[in-house]
């Protein structure tokens, strides 16, 4: 393994400089926000009436920080290896940031909210869904700490691996072309995230929280961690292929199903693989993916991160717990899905689930 390996044990100092780490990281990143130019769009009806105006410039901040850290590895000032041996340190203040900033918004979400919730609803869940600060909706924003802080993740891998054996492998160079264009699509399209359940009905709390600043950027860069030694990590072109094939395969499925349905959204009149919309009364969607599967949206990400996971190869099973997590994760909200779907639309939906049988594999399930 590299020279330096992270510290499962970090010192006092180790944890100091994790911590201005990620002040600095999380400034820059709020700061950011606020200043950088971005579109402004107008989210969903929350329910009450109520829309929220966002600014998305999400790539843009991902753009200017990897590039900024870029220049800095370029002149010698910090090297991006860094996050990874400071990784448990950093993983240790992480977790005290998402405990202290519930415990904030709990605080918060109790003098507004005039129906006080429970001590564990309050702490867990909070009373507000969509708090802000300086005119920067928190919930939105949380994502790009969490992305980007797994995209810098990530490159520190490859950075570590460089560094400690003067080269990259074939599976770490696969690896980190398949997460940047993960991110990098996900920023592009960053108008999605505002017309999720997440976002339009959760109460943000410890448990978004927690999953923003934490188990996403720790825990998603799994199969990247072990790509780090080089002697562990060799992959041969014929699975390399393979692999590729299904990360293009789950990716064109994912983002695939997530754009006919926005554009279905956006213009009920438009065409899906060359041929007129066709819906259930104008409103439920059965052409493309939506004709085949309620949700291969769901089964197409999935394919992405066992693409992930199998740059690793078969070396542990530890990288599989990602892609074994996303499955159930996805399996879980695709029942949610059903569930607020069966009381929206009623009558509608028992017809379309007539009409498009399987969930989210087609013939089996």
């Amino acid at each position: 393994m590299p020279d330096v390996p992270p510290v499962l044990t970090p010192s006092g100092t180790v944890l100091l400089e994790a911590a201005v780490m990620l002040v600095v990281f999380l400034g820059a990143l709020f700061v950011g926000s606020m200043l950088v130019p971005g579109r402004r769009i107008t989210g969903p009806d929350l329910g009450n009436g109520e829309t929220i105006t966002y600014k998305l410039n999400g790539l843009a901040l991902l753009l200017l920080i990897s590039g900024a850290l870029g220049i800095a590895q370029a002149l010698n000032v910090f090297s991006m290896s860094s996050l990874y041996e400071h990784f448990f340190a950093l993983l240790i203040v992480a977790n005290i940031f998402a405990v202290s900033f519930s415990v904030w918004l709990c605080r918060r979400g109790a003098r507004k909210c005039a129906e006080k919730p429970g001590f564990l609803q309050s702490c867990f869940v909070t009373s507000e869904r969509n708090p802000s600060l300086a005119g920067v909706d928190l919930k939105v924003f949380s994502y790009r700490p969490s992305l980007i802080g797994l995209a810098l993740l990530n490159t520190s891998f490859a950075v570590t691996q460089y560094e400690t054996y003067d080269k990259l492998t074939l599976a770490m160079v696969l690896y980190q072309i398949f997460t940047w264009i993960y991110l990098i699509n996900y920023f592009q399209f960053e108008d999605g995230i505002v017309h999720t359940w997440d976002v339009i009905e959760e109460r943000f709390g410890w448990m978004l929280v927690w999953g923003d600043y934490v188990l996403v950027p720790f825990f998603y860069c799994i199969a990247g961690w072990w790509l780090v030694d080089a002697d562990a990590a060799e992959l041969n072109p014929f699975a390399a292929a393979a692999i590729v094939l299904l990360y293009v395969f789950g990716f064109w499925m994912f983002r695939g199903a997530n754009y006919q349905k926005h554009r279905f959204k956006r213009d009920p009149s438009v065409t899906i693989w060359g041929r007129p919309v066709e819906t259930l009364d104008g409103r439920l969607l059965v052409s493309g993916f939506w004709g085949i599967g309620r949700h291969l949206n769901y089964t197409g990400e999935i394919c992405v991160y066992i693409a992930f996971t199998l740059t690793a190869g078969f070396t542990s099973f530890v990288p599989f717990l990602l892609p074994a997590w996303l499955a159930g994760l996805l399996w879980n909200r695709s029942r949610r899905d059903e569930r607020r779907c069966s009381a929206k639309y009623g009558e509608l939906w028992v017809r379309y689930k007539q009409r498009v049988p399987y969930s989210m594999l087609p013939f089996v399930y």
